[in-house]
């Protein structure tokens, strides 16, 4: 992958209709309608660059978010 990838997994692309595609690694994860649209690009826009990442990683369900690998033994 390029440097801009590394850094910024996350990219999205506001289409017609309103919705809003969210890719994570070229790959698009998820898919964002009416309000839940409207509300993520106002979020991005107010939020800068900076916080684009982390509102499209919380969009996206909190995808990859470093605990994937389950525990083999469960603590009480």
């Amino acid at each position: 992958l390029d440097d801009l990838h590394k850094d910024k997994p996350f990219h999205y692309r506001a289409g017609k209709g309103g919705l809003v595609q969210i890719f994570y690694r070229q790959k698009m994860v998820t898919t964002l309608k009416g309000r839940d649209a409207a509300k993520f690009l106002s979020r991005v826009e107010a939020g800068g660059a900076e916080n684009a990442q982390l509102f499209m990683a919380k969009a996206t369900g909190h995808f990859k978010h470093g605990n994937e690998r389950a525990s083999k033994t469960r603590r009480s």
